[in-house]
């Protein structure tokens, strides 16, 4: 179990009538992209975003909120156990993770491959368990929205301070696998870049 040290704000996930989203600033971002690095190339490790008490003292949004957790489909965790786990987590040890400069490996005809392939099966898949979103997949399941999650990081301030009402976001896909909802045999997490007042 790998959690940040310090408390990730100004992120606030939550599932709404039109899905799953996520909202996050400059650092909320950065931090987002290393647990996204870290789970591509942990595959023994589970990656816990608690954000439900992120939420700004100003936001009037009242959606459901939700923490995340990033995995590797090889530990063949059960959502169901996560609130067990959860509430047994104490205080933790501090050690440091550190990830190469180029933490992403791609193919370069990844989207080409995953649409055009019946039998492709490295797409991530959700599920929702005690007031957590569950993103679980392969290490090239995370590596294909990989480029969007960096992006989100690294390109975001600089759109913003260009033109601060742009709208920068990542629309990561999560295949058609995981939700058990049938209305959503699909699904998409759509996260928002946006600057947030301290």
């Amino acid at each position: 179990m790998v959690r940040p040290a310090q408390a990730v704000k100004h992120a606030m996930l939550y599932d709404g009538r039109l899905g799953t989203e996520l909202s996050v600033d400059k650092q909320a971002a950065i931090a987002l992209a290393m647990a996204w690095g870290l789970a591509a190339r942990s595959p023994h490790s589970l990656i816990y975003l608690p954000l439900r008490t992120a939420r700004p003292a100003d936001s009037a949004n009242q959606e459901r909120l939700l923490d995340l957790v990033l995995l590797h489909h090889r530990l063949a965790f059960p959502v169901s156990r996560w609130k067990q786990v959860r509430d047994r987590l104490g205080a933790g040890r501090p050690h440091g993770v550190k990830l190469p400069p180029q933490e992403f490996r791609r193919r370069p005809d990844a989207d080409q491959w995953r649409w055009t392939h019946q039998g492709f099966r490295d797409h991530l898949r959700w599920d929702i368990a005690a007031d957590t979103l569950f993103l679980i997949g392969s290490r090239e399941a995370f590596e294909l929205e990989a480029d969007q999650v960096r992006a989100l990081a690294e390109d975001c301030p600089e759109h913003f301070a260009e033109s601060p009402d742009a709208h920068c976001c990542a629309e990561i896909n999560l295949g058609r696998m995981g939700y058990p909802d049938r209305r959503r045999p699909w699904a998409e997490l759509h996260v928002e870049y946006c600057q947030h007042h301290r």
